[in-house]
């Protein structure tokens, strides 16, 4: 399995290159996320070799085990599942971005402890529920203006990028219309000044269709099957 991480990498990468050009925009701008749920420290080690640098985690417990195998600077982590707030200390001694904050209340808490554990900065996006899915967190639109107040006073947490799930679909065209609407909202508070990064990114697409999520602006791209495969088995730790 190992062997075909470089050439799936290498195929992402092209694919990548070609929708960006395609959009008029630097690939440069666009950051792949090597998602690594369920696949053990030995799959990201060899991902690492073949130049993944920047890996995706949906559980805090499963991560642990493998950021403390490899080593917390190594690489760049990211928590793209949904964070339960009794997790919520260890996501923050262990991501560098969280991309799953859906509520004041987390973002209340997470704000705390990064004052508790001495983390300067922790950078966050707001996860927006588009696709009004009961298997699918996120925040609503409407509530969105309150949890920018709140982080608009955040010594710690910043707010850097929104995130959404669109309803999975076999034809990416259908997700189009989940990606652009969280473009225009992303526009929408960038002319509003909201984020700490100036910008907003935009974590957006996934295997099945990251090029339309390109193409409609996406920053980072979620790529877990095209990289590693299909998922394995629940990990321990």
């Amino acid at each position: 399995m190992h062997e075909n991480l470089r050439e799936n990498l290498a195929e992402i990468r092209r694919r990548i290159n070609k929708s960006a050009e395609k959009s008029q925009r630097s690939a440069d701008a666009i950051k792949l996320i090597a998602v690594s749920k369920t696949h053990p420290a030995a799959d990201l080690l060899a991902a690492m070799q073949a130049g993944a640098n920047i890996f995706g985690e949906n559980k805090v417990q499963e991560a642990e085990g493998k950021i403390r195998q490899i080593g917390r600077e190594k690489a760049e982590w990211h928590l793209i599942g949904n964070l339960q707030s009794n997790k919520a200390r260890k996501a923050v001694r262990l991501f560098d971005v969280i991309h799953t904050l859906d509520s004041v209340e987390l973002a209340e808490r997470l704000e705390r402890i990064c004052i508790e554990e001495n983390v300067a900065n922790l950078s966050v996006f707001a996860q927006i529920d588009l696709a009004k899915e009961p298997t699918k967190s996120g925040i609503d639109e409407r509530d969105l203006p309150e949890l920018i107040a709140f982080l608009k006073n955040c010594a710690r947490l910043k707010f850097d990028g929104l995130m959404t799930i669109p309803p999975f679909d076999d034809d990416a065209e259908k997700t189009r219309p989940y990606f652009r609407r969280l473009r225009e909202i992303r526009d929408e508070l960038k002319a509003q000044n909201a984020f700490s990064n100036d910008f907003g990114e935009l974590s957006m697409g996934m295997s099945g269709d990251f090029e339309t999520a390109i193409e409609e602006g996406a920053t980072l791209v979620r790529i877990g099957t095209a990289i590693f495969g299909s998922r394995q088995s629940k990990i321990s730790g």
